[in-house]
């Protein structure tokens, strides 16, 4: 199948590349920077801003899947990055309708997941990622409120380890839901899952290490 990943040069959107590579699908990616990778077959890169219109729709064309996995690095200064991607697609799609399955990264602690998160997270996220998250929350509430086909995804502390396929999943919150690390790699594997059968329509998923 074809898959889009929009935010693709670096963590769980590369990963997510080479997983889907790896399962023999077409990869589309949009990113501002080149993609390290050597696997280059079955892979169109493009080159663009994810909040740019012309290059957006140039990047879903023809996709069977999106997958959004958008970052700011290590960057945790204020900013619209995801809300303003949010608006625009949420405008595309109002003007010629996007029916195949739209899967989101933002993290555990981003809308009501917040309240859900442990006592030493809680203030990670209030002290360094606070403004970040709030516009993660922007993106979350826009998406939602659209009739988009979309699943959020929040991953807890990201890993760089090697893909296991083993990690819990969550699709409601309750108290005592300890939704702690995950690889990267494992991230990716949900999400290209998710792109090939979306069983997680409209619905929030915690991913955890088992």
């Amino acid at each position: 199948m074809n898959i889009t990943i929009i935010g693709a040069s670096a963590g769980i959107g590369l990963e997510a590349v080479k997983r889907g590579l790896t399962k023999h699908h077409s990869i589309t990616t949009l990113s501002r920077s080149e993609i390290e990778i050597q696997e280059k077959k079955s892979i169109n890169m493009l080159l663009g801003d994810a909040t740019n219109k012309v290059d957006l729709v140039h990047a879903i064309q023809n996709a069977d899947a999106l997958i959004i996995t958008l970052g700011t690095g290590k960057n945790m200064k204020t900013t619209t990055l995801f809300s303003d991607f949010a608006k625009l697609l949420v405008e595309i799609h109002n003007e010629n309708k996007i029916t195949i399955p739209v899967i989101f990264v933002t993290g555990f602690g981003a809308g009501e997941s917040k309240n859900y998160v442990s006592w030493l997270v809680k203030l990670f996220l209030n002290y360094f990622l606070k403004d970040v998250y709030a516009d993660k929350t922007k993106m979350e509430e826009i998406i939602t409120n659209s009739d988009l086909h979309w699943t959020v995804v929040r991953p807890g502390r990201l890993l760089d380890k090697e893909l296991t396929e083993k990690y819990r999943t969550e699709n409601t919150l309750f108290k005592g839901i300890n939704i702690g690390g995950i690889n990267r790699a494992d991230v990716a594997d949900f999400l290209i899952k998710q792109a090939e059968n979306h069983t997680e329509l409209k619905k929030f998923v915690a991913l955890s290490e088992k």
